[in-house]
């Protein structure tokens, strides 16, 4: 049997064997291509955006056409219909589990403070001293030890779920992240987390809940159970329809968290989504708003479906209140002030992003282990408890409580009930332990909405300056502190709180310089657009955030202090650093494809020959059994070209790791024999009968691996045909071709493989998503500019010839 590998394109008789040339990184013994080799083999696989073209593709493409001939109810028709059909059920489960979500979480958080209050009250009647304390932080340490043994039971649980959620619909396979079993411990663990009084929200996990639904469904019973493949959905077992539904699913989260479906959408688009359509657009709105209807019929079912009340729903409440001419509460002339706002939103932010960023460096280097993370998330609810409960002891002032107005609403009345008394007397509140001894959603609605404008005075305050910046400060640290330990968490509503009491503060201040005159607006505005501040300072959000905060308050008069207010922060923050998403997603060194050519490309004259794997393994079209197993034994390459044969280089088509794997674990393949090349029927025949497609969409996404490959020496000699599962159109470029052009390429078409030919197409090499990762483009492309420091001027020489392709004879 003739050598799996041949040098320089030398090949065997036929052609038939797979070569590889040597490329210069091979044989430089610097050791770069190795260790570049060992850090890529720890990051995920891509995902395949594009089709197979194949024989198995063409064959089962011509089936339907000639199954539906003369039929109005076509297949075409059935997979669209069972599309949208899909796409309700994401809604009505995302709406179903957000609605469990919140309401155990508010369970929990209220059997915990019921315990504790009664406990503080037995302390005021001169018993069980110092015990509400301890009740207070065993409540939050035996919730917290819930939530680490779902992140233990499945770790990919840990953490909002947003940054990979991005990363998989930007094209990046991240293990486990969309499984059944994530969304059990995800969904169970973040009602222990929130209801542990940490600085965390509900919000990040149910948008990450609502993905795993999506995926779940567009894999049937597989992803649901994990067991064979349903029928029913085969057509949707492939990379694109599954990202699809993932963005789907990611939408509907949103309108579970927020009540916004329309921000939802835009939600899928800004952060999520890399490839987007107006199809997709249209299945993300539908989505979103069977999601909002599957609240309301939840939520309003013990008023036999009366009308809606905003009450049982997720809203931040609505700013009814205007000027006596029944304008806005703001004057123009404020715009400027609710922009600086922004601005100091995008600074608070970006220092936020910094020190998580060096806190998750210090934990990755040194809290790896599943013990130390459990260890470091009790010791973090420890010190987030204490913070809680010591800083309201330490505010010892008691505030009266606001005097109910005949004009205020319900709505604003049930706020008065929900301030903390924290050891004042039943007419009194602390202020302080107002906003930490209670939920945050109710922390929040009272910053936006306990009014506070006109003429400064103390009956007028509701929370005092000094107050907010005492809760402002070590709750910004205990969030930061928080963000990244194990246990599921998000960030969206610490984030919106403390940007409510940072805006909050503000206009407090205001109205302190201008005591007499009422000039300024309702300090309540003010902490609406720090809330949008505070987040999108964190997050780096604009549009889809805008439409979410709108939707929650149903308030359109303050569009534009809030448009004002993302934009300067986020390009405030920009200056300093990335969004905290883009920070985590980097420091897991994922291949992210942004979608601006990275700057080591943009600012360079580099083509795609400078950033390809050179050389790389090539299959003949008929190839041994026990070569082609070799091949894949002795590399981890997911696609390989297929080339012409003869020892000819020329490329005839692309073949998956996968499809060879499941052809010999399917025993695809010819009898041994001798060289099947003198057969006169080879040119329309294959060796072997084709395997169907239904085989190929029943084992996605789990297709076997190497490892579960059982091959005999008598198979070894067999003959394995690639021809009819080869993709004989995919997608190459030029090797001159700019790294600019071959990026957008990629990228848009979301690629997994980009082959690179030369003029005569033969393969020259094959561009991969970690081939254009920032990282590795910077070291890729160094010498170039080494190079050209050499050059007295510019000369055609320091690039490919490209001349040379034409002739001018």
């Amino acid at each position: 049997m003739s050598e799996p590998y041949a040098r320089k394109g030398g090949g065997t008789a036929h052609g038939r064997t797979p070569y590889r040339q040597v490329s210069q990184d091979d044989t430089d013994g610097s050791g770069v291509r190795r260790a570049r080799l060992a850090t890529w083999s720890k990051l995920p696989e891509s995902l395949n955006f594009t089709t197979e073209e194949n024989e198995v593709w063409r064959t089962k493409h011509a089936q339907l056409q000639y199954t539906n001939r003369n039929r109005w109810w076509t297949s075409h028709n059935a997979v669209v219909f069972k599309r949208w059909v899909l796409t309700f059920i994401i809604g009505v489960l995302a709406g179903l589990v957000g609605t469990f979500i919140t309401f155990f979480t508010r369970k929990l958080t209220d059997y915990k403070f019921e315990k504790v209050r009664r406990v503080m009250d037995a302390e005021d009647e001169g018993t069980y001293r110092g015990s509400s304390f301890f009740c207070y932080l065993g409540f939050n340490l035996l919730y917290v030890s819930v939530a680490i043994l779902c992140v233990y039971i499945e770790p990919v649980s840990a953490g909002s779920g947003i940054p990979e959620v991005k990363c998989y619909l930007n094209g990046i396979n991240v293990p486990r992240i969309v499984r059944v079993r994530t969304l059990f411990c995800k969904a169970f663990g973040v009602l222990f987390s929130v209801a542990a009084a940490l600085p965390v929200g509900k919000e990040g996990p149910m948008i990450h809940s609502g993905s795993v639904i999506g995926a779940s469904l567009a894999q049937g019973t597989r992803g649901l159970f994990g067991t064979l493949g349903d029928t029913r959905v085969l057509e949707f077992r492939s990379d694109p329809e599954k990202r699809d539904f993932v963005a789907c699913g990611a939408a509907a989260g949103v309108a579970t968290a927020f009540g916004a479906p329309i921000g939802g959408v835009l939600f899928a688009l800004e952060e999520g989504a890399s490839f987007w359509s107006t199809q997709l657009t249209w299945r993300a709105f539908f989505c979103g708003m069977i999601t909002i209807y599957t609240l309301y019929v939840v939520r309003t079912s013990e008023d036999l479906w009366g009308s809606a009340d905003s009450t049982k729903m997720f809203s931040f409440g609505e700013f009814t209140y205007k000027t006596s001419d029944g304008k806005a509460n703001f004057s123009v002339w404020e715009l400027l002030l609710f922009t600086a706002l922004g601005a100091l939103g995008g600074l608070a932010g970006a220092l936020f992003n910094h020190l998580n960023k060096r806190l998750t460096q210090w934990r990755m280097r040194h809290c790896a282990s599943k013990a130390l993370r459990a260890l470091e998330a009790w010791a973090v609810c420890v010190v987030c408890s204490t913070v809680m409960y010591v800083v309201p002891c330490l505010w010892r002032r008691c505030t009266p409580k606001p005097l109910v107005q005949v004009t205020w609403t319900q709505f604003e009345k049930n706020l008065v009930e929900d301030l903390v008394p924290f050891g004042c007397p039943a007419d009194s509140y602390n202020e302080v332990a107002s906003l930490f001894f209670t939920d945050s959603d109710t922390a929040i609605k009272q910053l936006f909405h306990f009014r506070e404008s006109g003429v400064f005075n103390q009956d007028v305050q509701t929370f005092s300056s000094l107050a907010i910046a005492t809760f402002y400060v070590p709750y910004f640290l205990c969030a930061c502190l928080t963000y990244g330990i194990a246990v599921p968490s998000g960030l969206f509503v610490p984030s919106l709180l403390g940007g409510a009491a940072l805006g909050r503060l503000v206009g407090h201040l205001l109205h302190r310089l201008d005591a007499q005159s009422g000039t300024f607006a309702d300090a309540g505005t003010y902490a609406l657009v720090g809330a949008a501040a505070g987040l999108g300072g964190m997050a780096r959000m604009t549009i889809s955030l805008c439409v979410i905060l709108l939707e929650a308050t149903g308030n359109i008069s303050n569009l534009l202090p809030l448009m004002l207010a993302l934009m300067a922060a986020r390009w405030v923050g920009n200056v300093f650093n990335e969004g905290l998403y883009d920070v985590h997603i980097h420091l897991k060194k994922m291949p992210i494809l942004e979608e601006e050519v990275p700057a080591a490309a943009a600012e360079r004259t580099a083509h795609a020959a400078q950033v390809m794997a050179a050389d790389p393994v090539c299959f003949a079209p008929l190839v041994t059994v026990g070569d082609a197993y070799d091949v894949l034994r002795s590399c981890r390459h997911a696609c390989f070209p297929v080339v012409a044969g003869g020892g000819s280089t020329q490329l005839a088509g692309t073949v998956l790791r996968s499809t060879i794997c499941m052809l010999i674990q399917h025993r695809a393949f010819g009898a041994p024999g001798d060289d099947p090349t003198s057969r006169n029927d080879l040119r329309t025949r294959a060796l072997s009968p084709l395997l169907s497609s239904a085989v190929f969409e029943r084992a996605y996404p789990r297709f076997p691996t190497v490892d579960e490959l059982d091959v005999s020496e008598t198979d070894r000699g067999c003959w394995l045909d690639l021809r009819p599962y080869a993709d004989t159109g995919p997608v190459t470029i030029q090797d001159c071709a700019s790294i600019q052009r071959t990026y957008r390429v990629f990228r848009t078409l979301g690629l997994r493989h980009l082959v690179v030919v030369d003029a005569g197409n033969k393969v020259r090499g094959i561009i991969t998503r970690k081939d254009l990762d920032h990282h590795t483009l910077e070291e890729r492309l160094a010498w170039a500019a080494n190079e050209a420091e050499n050059l007295e001027s510019f000369s055609v020489e320091a690039h490919p010839s490209t001349m040379a392709r034409f002739s001018v004879a």
